[in-house]
């Protein structure tokens, strides 16, 4: 089985790497140093086995793993900490596999042997156990054929739900992009309610890129930068629209 290491400390990769040996049945593809690197070496070389930190720089394990768990097929991922006994108390109960630093190799084999890929419900019940985290998530991940694409939050400018899908519109390399995601507006606009503003029932649009509101034969619509046109303004959003721009 392939194995990647996601840990931004050398030594602890070293570490790993070495206790690895003494399994034939797993082999180190690749390594990484943070959560970002962790999704792109994944899309690389397809492990099936993620041993990976939880509080790194840059994207945290528990995000990383978040964005791992929407692709169809996820590597199974175990988490290594530092944290006390009650939080691997807690880990336990909610049937999440980890190894305790430094390593040791007898609960490595063992890790190794019940790995299981984790659930959203297995993510979300971690998340909870575990004190606040340093920074909120700077991604949302897309499915493609290349694996999970990570698209940061300062490229969207905006989210459309069309019945069933929710689409998001991005700006990378000087062009308007979009890309199905896996992910309600309901939970988009509760998780980043800092960020993007609701201005239909059916689309958040990001505060940050608002330059205005222009007026069609259809409605009014949002100016956005880089847009040629945005999207349309509900009537019932309209005023709270106004209101935001008042104060842009």
């Amino acid at each position: 089985m392939k194995v990647l290491i996601v840990d931004d400390e050398p030594l602890a990769r070293m570490r790993l790497a070495r206790l690895l040996e003494a399994h034939d049945s797993f082999a180190v593809v690749a390594e990484a140093e943070n959560g970002e690197q962790a999704i792109n070496a994944c899309n690389e070389h397809r492990p099936d086995v993620v041993l990976m930190d939880i509080r790194m720089p840059l994207m945290d394990g528990l995000i990383a793993a978040r964005h791992l768990a929407a692709n169809e097929e996820p590597p199974a991922v175990i988490f290594c900490t530092a944290y006390d006994d009650y939080a691997l108390e807690a880990f336990e109960a909610n049937a999440v596999d980890y190894l305790l630093k430094p390593v040791n190799r007898e609960k490595l084999a063992t890790a190794l042997n019940k790995a299981q890929k984790l659930t959203r419900v297995q993510l979300t019940a971690l998340e909870q156990t575990l004190p606040a985290a340093d920074a909120q998530r700077a991604h949302i991940s897309a499915r493609s054929s290349r694996g999970i694409e990570l698209i940061a939050l300062d490229e969207i400018r905006y989210f459309l739900a069309d019945q069933k899908y929710v689409s998001v519109f991005y700006q990378r390399d000087g062009e308007l992009k979009e890309q199905l995601i896996d992910e309600t507006i309901k939970e988009l606009e509760q998780e980043f309610s800092q960020r993007f503003v609701r201005i239909h029932r059916n689309a958040l649009a990001a505060v940050a890129h608002i330059q205005g509101l222009e007026k069609t034969e259809e409605g009014t619509h949002l100016k956005l930068a880089d847009i040629e046109q945005g999207p349309q303004i509900s009537r019932r959003h309209l005023a709270d629209v106004r209101k935001l721009l008042q104060g842009l």
